[in-house]
Order: structure tokens, then sequence, then C-alpha cells
């Protein structure tokens, strides 16, 4: 008896749960095309449903090599750029932070332990910046949505907006500023602990069963997860370029100078986009009118201040060091969009 009551609650979170995600929220604005512009349904979900396949060969090898840097455990190689001189430090971590196969909650149990151990904050905040920027799969899909050009550019920009904040914080240490930088830390408990330095990876993870289980984990995980959130990103760049005219965009962030660089930094850092939804967005808003400088801009100032990456630096550090954090990358956001301006 007490199953049976309990079994009419097993649909009601299911559903709940539903709601709550990129799915639920594809399905009410496809039916809002439908119910308020009918005519114009089908060419939304056929260029929706287009983009997705176009980004099928990315996301798939994307998914394929995330899941063998972790079912190897390659992860463990980050923790040693955070040994040595500083300098070296601030290089390998600004590097490796664009590769690390990190979710964001495992970046808060690595970068608490690093700092505990006494990694300086200068090649942390290096780690930091990077890391939210770009990794492999977020350079694949970066590619697929606006080029290789656009994606090895903002590579670029994470290595660099890497090295200018741990530098710049690296100096300010040197001046007296951010004497004790960390909070109270208590692991939440997400994902473990992190990697530990004398950890091995083991490239051939095909012999151990434990290492094929996570392989297949993190392929399914993965997977699911990149393609409901490209195929929301898609079915609005579709309601984008239907519904958001062109010279609008161009008005704002379109055009040279450095004013709708500015603007794009200042909006993409308020504005949640992750760095799998950011592409396909920001290819509707450049086939509109939106500066490539603009484009760059809004995306680095986007993934800087992203929720899970603001979480990750404000769960471990003082107000002070949170607000260096983000000024590093507002600043850095805007000094790469006048670059790839340029270029």
């Amino acid at each position: 008896m007490a199953e049976l009551t309990q079994n009419p609650k097993v649909p009601a979170k299911v559903a709940q749960d539903l709601i709550k995600t990129p799915w639920a929220v594809i399905l009410v604005l496809l039916i809002g095309v439908a119910v308020l512009d009918p005519a114009n349904w089908t060419e939304v979900v056929t260029f929706a449903g287009k983009a997705l396949a176009h980004t099928g060969q990315y996301i798939l090898f994307a998914v394929l090599l995330l899941s063998y840097l972790k079912a190897t455990g390659a992860e463990v190689m980050v923790a040693r750029a955070f040994e040595g001189r500083e300098t070296r430090m601030i290089f390998l971590a600004a590097l490796f932070g664009g590769l690390a196969p990190f979710c964001s909650c495992e970046v808060i149990p690595f970068i608490a332990g690093l700092l505990a151990l006494g990694a300086p904050l200068s090649a942390v905040m290096a780690f930091w910046l990077s890391s939210p920027l770009i990794d492999p799969p977020t350079l694949l899909i970066t590619a697929g949505a606006l080029g290789w050009p656009f994606a090895i550019g903002k590579a670029v920009a994470a290595v660099a907006l890497g090295l200018f904040g741990g530098f710049v914080v690296r100096a300010l240490m040197r001046g007296g500023a951010f004497a004790e930088p960390l909070r109270v830390y208590k692991p939440a408990g997400c994902c473990g602990c992190g990697p530990k330095q004398d950890e091995k990876p083991v490239w051939a993870f095909w012999k151990e069963p434990e290492r094929r289980t996570r392989f297949r984990a993190e392929f399914v995980q993965n997977g699911m997860f990149l393609l409901k959130w490209l195929a929301l990103a898609y079915v609005l760049e579709a309601l984008l370029v239907s519904y958001v005219p062109a010279d609008l965009i161009a008005r704002v962030v379109g055009g040279e100078g450095i004013v709708p660089i500015v603007i794009a930094a200042l909006v993409g850092m308020p504005a949640y986009l992750n760095s799998y939804v950011a592409p396909p967005l920001l290819a509707g808003l450049t086939e509109q009118g939106m500066s490539a400088g603009a484009a760059m801009s809004f995306m680095i100032a986007g993934a800087v201040s992203s929720i899970p990456a603001m979480a990750a630096v404000w769960s471990l550090v003082k107000p002070r060091v949170f607000a260096t954090y983000l000024g590093l990358g507002i600043t850095g956001a805007i000094i790469a969009g006048v670059i790839f301006q340029m270029i």
C-alpha cells in the first residue's frame, strides 16, 4: 500500500524536472511560434534542425574527446602546472585552463586544495580566467558555429586573458594586496575532491572495467548535455534571425570602433549564456550586423561572468579578489575584442 500511495508522486516529480530543462523551453518556444506565426513554424524548425545537424559532427568528436580525458584521468596533469616558479606556474595555468576537462563544481575543490597547499593566487587567477572561456568541446562547437578563425581567436584570447590576469595579480600582490585571499572553505561534495597530484593518467583506459564504465557514463551525460543546450541555442538563433531586425543589431553592436565592443562586453557580463549556447546565438547576431570584435568581447565577458564560473570564484575567495576577477574579465574582453576587430 505504501508503494501504491507513493507511485503517483513519481510522474509528478519527473514532470517537474522536465519543466526545468531546455527541452521544455524549446517546446514552449515552438508552440508559441505555431500559435502566433504558424506560417513561419516550418522555417524556424528547419533552420534549427539543419544548424544542429551541421554541428553534430563537432558534438560527437567533442563528446568522445571529453569522455576519453575523463576516463583516463588526464585532468590530474593540470595539477602539475601549479609546481615550480611563479612565472612558470602562471604560463602553464593559463594554458591548461583552456584544456582542463573540469566541470564547474570540480574546479572548486581542485582550486581550494591548491590554495590550501600554498599555490600563488596569481597562477590560480590565470587558471580561473582562462578555464571558463575554452575547452575541447567549446572549441569545436565555436568552430562549427562561427568558423575556425573565430574559434582559434577565442582560444588565443583565453590564454592571453589568463596571462594578463595572472601577472596583474602578481604585481598587486607584490604591492601588498590580497594578503589573505581565502574564505573559509567547506567542500560541497558534488564532484569529489578533484584530482590528486600523485595520480597518473591511464591512457589505455579500456583495459580497466571501472574506467570503461566511466567513459560510457561520461559519453551519455555529456552528449545529452550538449545536445539539449545546442538544440535550444539553434532554436533561439532561428527566432533571432526571423524576428529581430538586422538594422537594430547593426546600430547597437555593429560597425567599427571601440563603442560597440564595450557595449557588447557590458551586455555580455550579465547575460548568462554558457559556452555551448553562445556560439550559435552569436552566429545569428553577426549575420544581422554584429561586428566580429563585439562578438568576441560579448563571448569572453559572458563566459567569465557565467554563474558557474563566478560561483567557483566567490565560494573560495574574499570579495576584493572576486571584484578583481570580474574587473580583469571585462577589461580583457574589451581588449580582446579590439584586437580581434583589428586583425
